[in-house]
């Protein structure tokens, strides 16, 4: 048994598992990345704690300054955990289109919201950019700093550090890695990495079917958490995907 004294110790080298069902005759091995296991239950622990570091490192989060972000929960609960640890105060910018449970988990947490009405409960492009709005406003006050996560490439570093844990874990067998784009820098990150590991290795996003724009879709409003931006986001690269998969809100719901 390992004792720490830290607790954001606990973040990264999460277990991979096979998947046994559904049963695909002549199917690929499928295995799944336990990111369940970080301390938040989500890998948005590994960017958040990439960017607040990587800020600490650079002076621009000093010792006795806020942190702000604008999120559908799980990159907010993360960081509400990694400001907890240091000891940062953290006001986030959230709709009520999103859980309540996250929403709750973030408030206990220590995190000051700001909650913005959605239509109907929908994620929309309209609301991505309402909360980015207003997230920019509070970042304008003295000590604040904005991770901003959709702009943010230090996590990419987390990333690869995933990727090399996926690829250490399999022995050297990846033949295809799948992940939803929320950021894009998990895809991004793990996805560059591999490539680099085998050149082969093939390479599949996963967007909302009711807003999917990487595929060159039109904007919509759908309910998937943390998926789907209702744009291209920043840190999306067209280089890094093969593929890109459709996903519905009601098809995923069932699968999950």
């Amino acid at each position: 048994m390992t004792t720490t004294t830290d607790a954001l110790a606990g973040i990264g080298d999460t277990d991979l598992v096979e998947l046994k069902r559904p049963e695909v005759p002549n199917g690929s091995r499928i295995l799944l990345k336990l990111e369940s296991q970080n301390p938040t239950g989500s890998m948005k622990d590994r960017m958040a704690l990439a960017m607040i570091k990587a800020a600490e490192d650079d002076g621009r989060l000093a010792p006795d300054g806020s942190v702000v972000e604008y999120t559908g929960g799980s990159t907010g609960v993360s960081l509400a955990f990694v400001c907890a640890v240091k000891g940062y105060p953290l006001h986030v910018v959230t709709s009520d289109a999103f859980s309540r449970e996250k929403l709750y988990h973030m408030a206990l947490l220590g995190a000051q919201l700001t909650i913005l009405e959605s239509d109907d409960g929908r994620m929309t492009e309209q609301l991505t950019r309402n909360m980015v709005a207003a997230a920019g406003e509070l970042a304008a006050r003295p000590g604040a700093f904005w991770t901003d996560q959709l702009k943010n490439e230090a996590p990419l570093a987390a990333y690869h550090r995933m990727a090399g844990e996926i690829w250490s874990q399999t022995d050297a067998t990846v033949g295809t890695f799948v992940q939803c784009v929320g950021t894009g820098g998990c895809l991004r990150g793990v996805g560059e990495s591999l490539r680099r590991l085998e050149e082969n290795v093939r390479i599949v996003a996963v967007e909302p079917a009711e807003s999917a724009v990487l595929s060159g879709g039109q904007s919509g409003a759908q309910q998937i958490d943390g998926v789907g931006g209702g744009f291209v986001v920043p840190l999306w690269n067209d280089e890094v995907a093969d593929e890109i998969e459709r996903v519905s809100t009601d098809v995923a719901v069932e699968s999950a």
